[in-house]
């Protein structure tokens, strides 16, 4: 498969002085459920986990899409308290288009607005760029989702338009997605931006 070699090599523990982002695994099940049955975590999420039953389905998919290289999912463990925050993954992985992508993102509510998320970004664009040697990273959300549509903006991310009747949300709505990248060429820049500590608050990507 296309994106089976930069799948393995990003199986990797990636840190810095803010946060640690490591491959999930089964130990994990426990830790990230005490913060996943929160229904405003997934207010602008493809699913909703509301019950033990919806959050198995999903560490489950996981976990599976992680053996067969479909997806890189971390787990984000906030340096300064040691507590598992959230997760994100790398996903729609694509080695011989030299594209993939940073979505699946949440993190549990106290930890939101706290700087995880922008530390946590960092850290995947640039294992994308400079280990992986992505040429592009693209990042989608949902058209309503007015503070993760800010929060890629804030770090350089180019807005490229409006995928509509995307896909089906909780509840019927039909989600447009809007997509963002960041290229190569613009990776020097962004990293200096959220190096340089801009605030990046982005829920639900």
């Amino acid at each position: 498969m296309s994106g089976r070699r930069w799948a393995e090599l990003a199986r990797t523990e990636l840190a810095d002085d803010h946060v640690v982002l490591r491959p999930i695994a089964e130990t994990d099940r426990e830790p990230l459920r005490t913060i996943a049955l929160d229904s405003a975590i997934w207010r602008y999420f493809v699913q909703l986990i509301e019950t033990d039953e919806q959050f198995d389905a999903f560490f489950d998919a996981a976990l599976a899409d992680q053996a067969k290289g479909d997806r890189v999912v971390y787990v984000i463990t906030e340096r300064e308290t040691g507590l598992i925050a959230g997760s994100m993954s790398f996903c729609s992985i694509n080695q011989d288009a030299g594209r993939l992508e940073i979505g699946w993102s949440w993190l549990g509510t106290k930890f939101q607005g706290k700087g995880v998320n922008h530390w946590a970004k960092y850290l995947m664009l640039r294992e994308a760029f400079d280990v992986l040697g992505a040429e592009r990273v693209e990042f989608k959300t949902d058209v309503l989702n007015k503070q993760a549509r800010q929060g890629l903006r804030n770090i350089g991310a180019v807005e490229e338009g409006v995928l509509r009747s995307f896909n089906p949300m909780p509840g019927g709505r039909r989600r447009d997605a809007v997509y963002y990248s960041v290229l190569r060429a613009e990776w020097p820049g962004v990293a200096a931006t959220l190096l340089a500590g801009k605030k990046v608050t982005e829920r639900g990507s």
